[in-house]
């Protein structure tokens, strides 16, 4: 392990060496971000279609990142992959005292949920150790997917006790939520006035209320709304390109079909799908 790892750092470290590739040598840790994005959802994508074969490839090229970052910043003399593996090892040691106790007399959690509100605790320890902000919501990165950002900040609110409770009267209590938020993205939609920039932002707000609180629903009966919207973005792609294969078959484009044969063609490709063969 050791020597294939180091075989990876000297590889990383000719890339960018003098006479090392010229489109190495010219990235920054800005123009790697994208990169960096992009091999995290292909990591996603591989996971979604149980892609086993596939799974280790990306994750290398996860990885890969990590050690692009890591020569930069080492030749830049901040820091090297080192710094990145003790830091690591050392924060998870910190926030698993249940595991490795080093002294702890805290008892021992009782479930997963229990370790989560630990882990939180120490995190805000380290902030105020730190001499940081001291708000849970602190941490959740800005540049998240939107529908990511708001289901963590809502899992750091729920871990320090601001949440619906956690049996049915709280399940009914998200979704009449849900439904007073409707309610107010029609009024607004119907809402008439002068001011058109007005009542358009008026309407983004309220349509934002509505997804946020589909992603609260969404984390009450623990789905990943990220995950659930990305795996519906792929079923949507396979049933309209099933659909277009029949049309193409037919000797027409998907353009010449009627609205009536599209749904036809998509209902038929619901049905494929929920038989187990791929449409």
């Amino acid at each position: 392990m050791s020597e294939r790892f180091q075989k990876l750092i000297a590889l990383m470290a000719a890339l960018r060496a003098p006479e090392g590739c010229p489109w190495d040598r010219k990235q920054t840790h800005e123009s790697l971000k994208p990169y960096l994005i992009e091999e995290t959802y292909e990591v996603l994508d591989a996971i979604d279609h149980a892609d086993r074969a596939k799974l280790p490839e990306e994750l290398g090229d996860v990885l890969l990142q990590v050690l692009f970052h890591s020569q930069i910043a080492s030749e830049a003399g901040h820091f090297t992959v080192d710094t990145v593996l003790d830091q690591l090892a050392d924060k998870l040691i910190r926030r698993h005292p249940h595991v490795f106790p080093n002294g702890s007399t805290d008892p021992k959690p009782a479930n997963a949920d229990q370790v989560l509100a630990r882990w939180e605790d120490i995190k805000q320890a380290e902030r105020r150790a730190a001499g940081r902000p001291e708000s849970v919501l602190d941490g959740v990165p800005k540049t998240l997917p939107a529908l990511l950002r708001a289901y963590q900040i809502q899992a750091r609110a729920s871990r320090v006790g601001f949440d619906w409770t956690q049996d049915e009267t709280g399940f009914d209590q998200v979704l009449s939520k849900i439904e007073e938020e409707i309610r107010e993205l029609r009024m607004a939609i119907r809402a008439t006035g002068s001011d058109s920039d007005g009542r358009q932002r008026h309407i983004a707000d309220e349509f934002g209320d509505v997804l946020f609180s589909l992603v609260n629903l969404a984390r009450f009966i623990k789905v990943n709304p990220e995950d659930a919207l990305r795996q519906s973005i792929s079923r949507f792609i396979e049933r309209f390109q099933y659909i277009e294969t029949r049309a193409s078959a037919s000797g027409r484009s998907v353009g010449e079909l009627s609205l009536d044969e599209m749904n036809g063609l998509w209902d038929e490709a619901k049905r494929r799908g929920s038989e187990g063969a791929r449409p």
